[in-house]
């Protein structure tokens, strides 16, 4: 097995299905047994790593986003492991400074996600970290936060991505690592765990 394959087959033993929650229907995937294991954690943050290096293992990435909040456990430590800068992107009002906005819409409402203006200094190219890909809207969101600052979106890095979404058209032209997939047969109760992101 691939060691992608291996990290892939260690986060789905790890991470525990929460089925009618946060609401009847949906099917919520936990990370937290996966946060809990020392050895399982490390794996994931440095496969999520990978994507910030080239293929001789350099550094090719200036600093390291991850959006509120699930992204900010995973993203702090991979920013860390390339040893580069952490940038939170933040729901709208949790910033203190000068911020740039972007809304987009979510399947019941509107969202709307912060980046201080001087987070990411121009021309610095940027990986971008969450937990799951599902709808797109926080990665297209975040996107186009970092080129309101100036900065370069390298490509997106993720835990999981749900397959029956449309995520992948989100991420566009970015290079997409992503440690599992998880097809609708395997999430058929989701009703909408995590579709903003």
């Amino acid at each position: 097995m691939s060691r992608m394959g291996d990290v892939g087959a260690l986060v789905s033993r790890l991470i525990r299905d929460i089925p009618d929650y946060p609401e009847p229907g949906v099917l919520f995937k936990d990370i937290t047994p996966l946060l809990a294991d020392h050895d399982g954690f490390t794996a994931v943050v440095e496969a999520l790593a990978a994507a910030g290096r080239d293929d001789d293992g350099n550094v090719v990435v200036d600093k390291v986003v991850g959006m509120e909040a699930r992204g900010f456990i995973l993203a702090a430590p991979v920013a860390l492991a390339l040893g580069t800068g952490f940038v939170p992107i933040r729901k709208a009002g949790k910033l203190p400074g000068e911020t740039h906005a972007v809304s987009y819409e979510l399947e019941y409402g509107k969202a709307t996600l912060e980046i201080h203006t001087d987070a990411v200094a121009p021309g610095e190219r940027v990986l971008m970290i969450d937990d799951v890909l599902a709808t797109g809207g926080t990665i297209a969101a975040t996107r186009e936060l970092i080129e309101k600052c100036g900065g370069i979106a390298h490509a997106v890095a993720v835990l999981m991505e749900l397959t029956f979404l449309p995520g992948r058209e989100a991420v566009g032209d970015l290079s997409l690592h992503t440690l599992v997939q998880v097809a609708d047969t395997e999430h058929r109760e989701d009703r909408g765990t995590n579709r903003d992101v």
